[in-house]
């Protein structure tokens, strides 16, 4: 049922037309003015009112989606050295040629190619595409060319529970990928929340990480191998080892059994050049030094006890946190100690005991860092405590050079791996210092405070322009060096050289003299021995003692009476002088004053 309302209304009552008409103004309010109104205003002459004739706008910001880039590659397997091979052990290269070269279709193959490879050549023969032009006028510039340091990324845990950046490893080649560890090395400080992963980032991309490395604890070490890009093997937070390979995921291909690891953190792990590739060794603060290979990772291959007593007891081991291994000496490994020591080890001893050669004491505190000079194998760089010492392997009494004390202490350091005299430093108040020891030795090249919290960690690249620097809160740091820093000057090898071999020379000079001194000094200490044995064998009687003790009293007794009586005739001979000639009256003067001078 539909429900109506109607109303009505009548038509005069609205729409009735408006009648304008002309009429007088008319006052209706007189309102006079009160000055007392005005008192509590300030009069302002003149006024000026601004206005505005323009639309009224307001002002708008819309932030847009931050742009993230996924980085695709395609790996190249066809060509180089076979897979075990390592390209840097010449005696496998060389063995490797000769076995190429005795193959039948070798020849056929050189053959083909040298039509090919003559067209290369009178190609660079008649035109050198990559001559530079003014190399020495550039190489002035570098050098007049102040040292200095930019950064270029920062990249940060993406975590909310930030960590310590422990460790880092450049990917071989082309160094465009960096390998972070993070761990907390607060003891018992680790929250429940706190994530065990790691990651790999691309330089050019900080946004996001390149990939995730997924331990079964925190890692404290993870080092790339140097013949593929693709490997990693780290050290974790509870003892165990593990290794990845990037084609196969997130996840290690295989961990070490925990009853066969470390007891604790792993420091330090590095790869050993052999024909498998799969060998690796690490070391722990448990006193170990562990060797492994990763076909049959489970348990290791190898171990050593760093007891100096030499009686591999575990309960007096130095706690090892640094490690460090040259490929030109394959036998010879250094260790530094939480104890200030760096020990000199030798894997190819018969026996334990013979596997430790000497050791290096000179640090108040832990050794952090370890590092041979890659062009002077024969010195090594330390940190620890609040300075930087640089060792000769010859002297091990105490370092050739040492750093001033930092107020701050140092965490780690590295030698530049493309100019002799040039290393890094970095401290717990976020400075990073870069020394040139050719030039100045007192002082740092350049200092540059890179963030305000601790750097815990500090890595150069291949080419010694990019410098990474990781510190407490996770952040690690990417900067570029200036060239004058990180281009090999011109004579600075034979320098180095030159320098090395006078600093050796002198030292071998003073070992040699000290040498002849001990020498001199156990067969003087043997002469004497050999002196005391004999009067031991002649032993006086008491009677002899008594006798001798007598007639040594009265020979001093003698020498006494003969000397006292030389004073009284010399004393006469002057009274006589005096008395010659003179009266006795002044005879008695002269004597009364002889005796006053007397």
């Amino acid at each position: 049922m539909e429900i109506v309302h109607v109303y009505t209304k009548k038509r005069s009552d609205f729409g009735r037309p408006c009648n304008f008409s002309d009429r007088p103004a008319e006052l209706r309010v007189d309102i006079c003015p009160d000055p007392s109104l005005g008192e509590p205003f300030l009069e302002r002459d003149p006024c000026d009112v601004p206005l505005q004739c323009s639309q009224d706008m307001s002002e708008h910001e819309v932030n847009t989606d931050r742009y993230e880039s996924v980085s695709c590659g395609i790996n190249h397997v066809e060509g180089g050295w076979p897979k075990d091979i390592y390209p840097h052990e010449m005696e496998q290269t060389i063995r490797f040629r000769k076995k190429v070269e005795k193959d039948e279709h070798y020849c056929n193959t050189v053959l083909q190619l040298g039509s090919v490879m003559e067209h290369c050549i009178k190609q660079n023969n008649a035109i050198d595409i990559y001559e530079e032009y003014f190399e020495d006028q550039d190489s002035v510039e570098d050098m007049q060319e102040c040292p200095s340091a930019k950064t270029i990324n920062i990249f940060r845990d993406p975590n909310k529970v930030k960590r310590t950046v422990t460790s880092m490893s450049w990917q071989p080649g082309g160094c465009r990928k960096l390998a972070v560890a993070y761990s907390c090395l607060d003891f018992q400080k680790a929250t429940k929340d706190m994530s065990f992963d790691s990651y790999i980032w691309d330089i050019e991309n900080p946004n996001k990480p390149e990939m995730c490395i997924k331990p079964v604890a925190p890692l404290v070490c993870l080092e790339y191998i140097p013949t593929d890009s693709h490997i990693l093997a780290g050290g974790c937070y509870n003892g165990q080892i593990a290794y990845w390979d990037t084609r196969k995921g997130s996840q290690p291909v295989d961990t070490s059994k925990i009853e066969h690891s470390h007891r604790d953190p792993v420091y330090k792990i590095i790869w050993l050049p052999s024909k498998t590739g799969t060998d690796v060794f690490s070391a722990s603060t448990d006193g170990q030094v562990l060797w492994w290979d990763t076909r049959k990772i489970s348990e290791p291959t190898e171990k050593l006890i760093l007891d100096l007593n030499k009686e591999g007891n575990l309960d007096n081991a130095l706690g090892a946190i640094s490690l460090e291994f040259e490929s030109t000496m394959p036998t010879k490994f250094m260790v530094g100690t939480e104890q200030g020591m760096v020990v000199s080890c030798n894997r190819k001893a018969k026996t334990p005991a013979e596997k430790i050669v000497s050791t290096y004491s000179g640090h108040q505190g832990p050794i952090y860092a370890l590092q041979r000079n890659p062009f002077f194998p024969k010195n090594f760089l330390t940190v620890g405590d609040w300075t930087a010492r640089i060792w000769s392997e010859d002297i091990k009494d105490a370092s050739i050079m040492s750093t001033k004390y930092q107020m701050s202490y140092l965490s780690d350091a590295c030698w530049s791996p493309v100019r002799p005299s040039v290393f890094a430093s970095v401290k717990m108040d976020g400075t990073l210092d870069l020394w040139d020891i050719l030039f100045k030795q007192n002082d740092p090249t350049l200092s540059l405070k890179v963030c305000d919290e601790a750097l815990y960690s500090l890595r150069m690249q291949e080419n010694g322009r990019f410098l990474s620097c990781g510190s407490q809160l996770g952040n690690t740091t990417l900067l570029e060096i200036s060239p004058g820093l990180c281009i090999l000057q011109r004579n600075e090898k034979s320098l180095m050289f030159e320098r090395e071999t006078k600093r050796e020379k002198i030292l071998e000079a003073r070992q040699r003299e000290l040498r002849l001194k001990e020498r001199s000094r156990s067969e003087q200490s043997k002469d004497e021995d050999a002196g005391a044995a004999r009067e031991g064998d002649g032993e006086e009687t008491p009677e002899e003692m008594i006798a001798r003790a007598e007639a040594e009293f009265f020979e001093v007794i003698d020498a006494e009476l003969r000397k006292k009586e030389k004073e009284e005739e010399k004393q006469r001979c002057v009274g006589a002088t005096l008395f010659k000639g003179v009266s006795s009256r002044g005879r008695k003067s002269v004597e009364r004053r002889a005796l006053e001078l007397l």
